[in-house]
């Protein structure tokens, strides 16, 4: 299958330190200014952007990582990619349980958003799919697995730190209708990623929330997304009236990673908090 190819990618940097914006679950529908719980998308993205590019002028990539449009469409990804465009050059795509994995490939016309093994500076950045089609939990079975053994071996190899992204979280984090949904072979990703002591974070989305943890003195990293948020700890579907917000990282070339999380702070955002869910 296409998506289990090793598909490596070697990207510039601006200097000795790697800096890295996500944005993740942006949930971009069909048409310009549709609408997710009440939330304009588009409108919530863009403010996002703007506030990236005000807080990092410097930015040597940008993760979106996963649920990028809502139902999977063609012109969703088109809008995506030109947004992404206002804040960087080199821009890299995985797919949430939202999207269509075969329509974000048309919109790759240089054949290197959907890269799975990037390299920059001293750091590899790898790209899991954690996507089971038609259903809303992850996975990442045998070939994503591999793939993961096979690039974190090149990256050994070449002295470089790792970075490991994927969509659905590895972890529980304690809102039982969310853990429900977490990659359901975590055991065999956090077995694999115990014999590679460079990697040094894993970051993820699909939660709409923050999470800053550490593993075996690894970073645990989740983020808010540039629309809707969740409410943490609920029991149910439960949406947070806390604004859209993006990460930033820095990959030091000494394997250190500092990051942060920055929501839009000048604009109110309508959201439906009654709603029971939006699947």
């Amino acid at each position: 299958m296409s998506e289990f190819r090793h598909l490596r990618h070697h990207a510039g940097a601006s200097g000795d330190t790697v800096h890295l914006l996500q944005l993740t679950d942006t949930h971009l529908e069909r048409e310009f200014g549709g609408k997710l719980l009440g939330m304009d998308t588009d409108h919530s993205l863009q403010a996002v952007i703007s506030q990236a590019a005000r807080e990092r002028p410097q930015v040597d990539a940008l993760l979106g990582t996963g649920d990028m449009s809502n139902h999977g469409s063609l012109e969703a990804y088109r809008r995506l990619k030109s947004y992404f465009a206002q804040l960087c050059g080199q821009q890299f795509w995985l797919p949430g349980n939202h999207d269509d994995r075969s329509l974000m490939a048309l919109v790759d016309d240089a054949g290197v958003l959907l890269s799975n093994d990037i390299r920059i500076g001293a750091w590899q950045l790898v790209l899991l799919d954690s996507q089971i089609p038609g259903r809303v939990g992850g996975r990442l079975g045998p070939g994503q697995l591999a793939l993961l053994r096979a690039a974190l071996d090149e990256g050994a190899a070449a002295g470089l730190y790792s970075l490991v992204c994927l969509h659905h979280q590895p972890v529980a984090i304690g809102s039982r209708w969310l853990d429900r949904q977490m990659v359901a072979d975590a055991d065999e990703f956090f077995a694999t990623l115990a014999g590679y002591p460079r990697v040094r974070g894993i970051l993820w989305g699909h939660i709409h929330q923050q999470v800053d943890r550490e593993w075996q003195g690894r970073r645990l990293m989740a983020s808010p997304s540039t629309c809707v948020q969740f409410a943490p700890g609920s029991d149910n579907f439960k949406a947070d009236a806390a604004a859209p917000g993006y990460r930033w990282l820095e990959l030091h070339s000494d394997g250190r990673i500092d990051s942060g999380i920055s929501r839009v702070e000048d604009q109110h955002f309508e959201v439906d908090l009654e709603s029971g869910g939006y699947l």
